[in-house]
């Protein structure tokens, strides 16, 4: 009889341990640097839809995270880290996989990931590391390359949430983020001792429609959130995608999100102050339960002696609008949606406090995971490991560009397909069913008010960017996309 394997049983029976190759890739494909002594274990910590601006270590004017801010502090602060494709699923299948979307095969969130594909838990199986995947999976088809798993279903609940531990369903009682964290401190608790382990604790924290627990209920009851510099944009320097999109504060948060009736009488801008105090401190309620837990997390590996051999992250899938230019949600190339934090601890070879303003990508992670584990990146993953530039130590050939698509539309929020470049200056964004572009000089517009695109003086860079754009486009073998 066929029978799924217990979180127990699935410990004691692990595969065979792998032989780590290290075996230098050249360029930014280091791969395996010199053999080190240990091989850290590896905790991947990943919100939904956590903006670094709602991190205090990022310099958050609305909320505090002493638990994230400690391993910031005590590690390294990457200030450019972004997504190459700014929505849930595409971007967890980026992280597995080293690949953008169009090479992974999942370009928007109704696309189911296909597990038979490479992974970087996998290869770290392979290099004789105990896998774990504990909380938010969102990708249709079962987790592979874990020895253990217990995942919500879909986007999962906050109360009450059904969960499924290798493939049992479980009904469980209590709050989603304590859940997630108890499993996987009871995997650290029950690992195999006797190899190194990568965790990845994946919350569904802080996700649409952001139900705190009883301890946070009422955090910020008292206060007055201050809303964003853009808050009332109305998008008059830009095209047609940003005017159409769906997700305005004033207009688009339902009843369900802001869970009660507004009071009688509101002028609009009362009304959408309203609906925004609603949400952002539900946001930021959330938020502030994901911070506990991680505190919970990291005080369990201090009590049991892993800290110092443990690389700890943490990120979230993407950025999210906090009511900047009006907006909740993501999607967009505009920067608060394309801006991952990443912060990381590893006492062994990162200095604390250390900051890098290197461009690094979603794409990345798992190359720098492989290097870590002493195990060589392979050829057909498109992203490069960052140790180096974890460590303050930026490559002279480091990028100095990227490339970011969406693809998801017509579909919730609409909005429209877009590809673009970011450089450290400029960024040119093309909605090419529109055929309509965008050009922003960060340094002078740094909130992407207004387009330059068709100013005479931006000529060149905007000629200098579309080169750049088909150079990515060429080594990245991104297929025409015909969608509407």
């Amino acid at each position: 009889m066929n029978r799924r394997l217990t979180r127990r049983e699935a410990l004691k029976h692990l595969g065979v341990w792998g032989a780590a190759s290290l075996v230098g890739m050249g360029g930014c494909r280091t791969g395996a640097m010199a053999a080190a002594r240990r091989r850290p274990n590896i905790v991947f910590l990943m919100a939904d839809d956590h903006a670094s601006h709602a991190m205090s270590c990022y310099g958050s004017r609305i909320n505090k995270t002493p638990n994230i801010d400690r391993i910031a502090n005590e590690g390294v602060r990457l200030n450019n880290c972004f997504c190459t494709n700014s929505i849930c699923a595409p971007s967890r299948a980026v992280i597995l996989t080293g690949k953008y979307s169009h090479k992974n095969g999942v370009l928007n969130n109704r696309l189911k990931f296909d597990g038979s594909q490479q992974t970087f838990p996998k290869l770290l199986q392979q290099a004789g590391y105990q896998t774990a995947m504990v909380g938010k999976w969102h990708l249709k088809s079962e987790p592979t390359g874990f020895d253990y798993w217990k995942i919500l279903p879909g986007q999962g609940a906050y109360h009450d949430p059904v969960m499924f531990e290798m493939g049992q369903k479980q009904n469980l009682k209590g709050y989603v983020t304590d859940l997630i964290t108890d499993a996987a401190i009871d995997f650290l608790r029950e690992r195999d001792t006797d190899k190194p382990f990568c965790l990845m604790c994946h919350h569904k924290a802080p996700h649409r429609n952001w139900q705190p627990d009883a301890a946070h209920a009422h955090m910020y009851d008292d206060a007055d959130i201050p809303t964003p510099d853009t808050f009332d944009d109305d998008y008059s320097g830009r095209g047609t995608a940003a005017k159409t999109a769906e997700m305005r504060v004033d207009e688009h948060l339902t009843p369900k999100d802001v869970k009660r009736d507004p009071p009688a009488g509101l002028s609009p801008a009362e009304l959408k102050h309203w609906k925004y105090q609603r949400y952002i401190k539900d946001y930021l309620r959330v938020i502030a339960s994901v911070d506990d837990n991680v505190g919970r997390l990291l005080d369990f590996l201090n009590e049991a002696g892993l800290a110092e051999d443990t690389v700890v992250i943490y990120t979230s899938d993407q950025g999210f609008y906090l009511g900047d230019h009006g907006w909740f949600d993501k999607r967009f190339m505009y920067e608060e949606s394309l801006r991952m934090p990443f912060v990381m601890r590893y006492p062994r070879e990162v200095r604390a406090g250390t900051t890098s303003d290197a461009m690094v990508l979603n794409v990345d992670f798992g190359p720098t995971f492989l290097d870590f584990a002493g195990a060589p990146t392979p050829d057909d993953m498109q992203g490069c490991s960052m140790r180096s530039v974890l460590r303050g130590r930026t490559p002279r050939d480091w990028r100095t560009s990227m490339y970011y698509h969406y693809y998801e539309y017509p579909a919730v929020h609409m909005v429209r397909r877009h590809y673009g470049v970011r450089t450290q200056r400029y960024k040119l964004i093309h909605y090419y069913n529109l055929k309509e572009w965008e050009l922003f000089d960060l340094e002078k517009d740094p909130h992407e008010l207004r387009s330059l695109y068709d100013d005479p003086a931006y000529s060149d860079v905007v000629t200098r960017l579309k080169q750049e754009i088909e150079r990515l486009r060429q080594e990245l073998a991104v297929p025409e996309d015909t969608g509407a």
